[in-house]
């Protein structure tokens, strides 16, 4: 169902959406940012189209609407275990292309991997996605190497004009019981980048010899382990385990999951004081040929979506997309 709205018309849309969903947007925090007087784009509840950023990158991605920061996934006592209590409501999340197809990577690491993540297909089967066009790239964006630039099977599309709302349904439930007589029927044409400024060369030849080179040498110095990198990463789905104890009864408490980085310290630590890679080097190898040498060899893609929010968010100016343009070079050079 291809539509024009006026956004007033869109905005009834979204208050009867409001009714049966919670509505998740990238939205504007003002002087939240890293440093003093700055904002930052993340993704919040929003119930009206004015909220909903369409002009900036989201620092954060959608990824924490479903699969939040900290989750509770059982309550323990002396005697008996409970699992926590699904959310209560279904969810329409708006993002752009890259995100919508970093879904893809989620679901196949929290669903179609050995075994079923339940708490995840919860909540991922109740929401449904609006992906927002893109007319250009924003900065450090490599979409359209990755081949994440264009998108399909969404649930909805929407284009924001300067005075007016493009809005292609694709899921009669978004659509149900809401007259559209006020808007004009239209043909939609999604509206993808279709080149960014930074590139990206992954090597079609690339194998595992990359790993034993001294250019991940240099990431040993420069990388200070601050894990922002897969904070901001659509893709990264680490977690640690960690049971909380109420205080008035240690024997009673919670079981949570709660998002990790592969990039910091700890985070290969084992019983009996075994650790893997020290070498901060390493890590950045680990990440890097992860997004896009072994998850492609097991699933037929790349993980990265190039999306470029980890070069947004380093502190060092570490940038990814140079990182994999050194890859080619650095094959069996030790």
């Amino acid at each position: 169902m291809g539509l024009v709205l006026s956004a007033s018309r869109f905005g009834k849309l979204m208050e009867e959406w409001s009714k049966k969903y919670d509505i998740y947007a990238p939205a504007l925090f003002e002087g939240s940012g890293p440093f003093s007087d700055t904002d930052q784009v993340r993704y919040a509840k929003v119930t009206s189209l004015e909220e909903i950023v369409f002009d900036k990158k989201s620092n954060y991605p959608f990824k924490e609407a479903i699969l939040p920061i900290t989750q509770v996934l059982f309550y323990f006592t002396e005697d008996e275990v409970r699992e926590a209590a699904p959310r209560g409501r279904d969810a329409v999340i708006f993002l752009r292309s890259c995100d919508f197809n970093a879904l893809r990577s989620l679901d196949a690491i929290y669903i179609r991997n050995v075994i079923e993540d339940h708490y995840y297909k919860g909540v991922r089967e109740r929401a449904k996605f609006v992906v927002m066009g893109c007319e250009s790239s924003f900065d450090n964006c490599f979409c359209v190497d990755m081949e994440t630039n264009t998108c399909s099977g969404y649930d909805a599309y929407i284009h924001l004009e300067a005075d007016s709302v493009t809005l292609d349904i694709v899921n009669p439930e978004l659509a149900d019981s809401f007259s559209f007589e006020s808007g004009e029927n239209a043909q939609i044409t999604p509206k993808f980048v279709t080149a960014t400024t930074t590139r990206v060369n992954i090597p079609g030849n690339l194998d595992a010899s990359v790993a034993g080179s001294d250019m991940w040498d240099e990431y040993h110095t420069r990388c200070t382990s601050c894990g922002r990198c897969n904070f901001v990463c659509p893709t990264c789905t680490c977690f640690s385990m960690q049971d909380v104890s109420y205080t008035d009864n240690g024997k009673c408490g919670e079981r949570r999951r709660v998002w990790a980085s592969c990039q910091v310290d700890g985070f290969t630590d084992m019983a009996g004081g075994h650790s893997f890679r020290a070498n901060k080097g390493q890590r950045t190898r680990y990440r890097v040929l992860h997004k896009v040498y072994d998850f492609k060899k097991r699933n037929g893609y790349h993980m990265c979506v190039g999306c470029g929010r980890c070069s947004d968010a380093c502190q060092e100016y570490i940038s990814f997309s140079a990182c994999v343009n050194k890859l080619e070079k650095a094959m069996g050079v030790k």
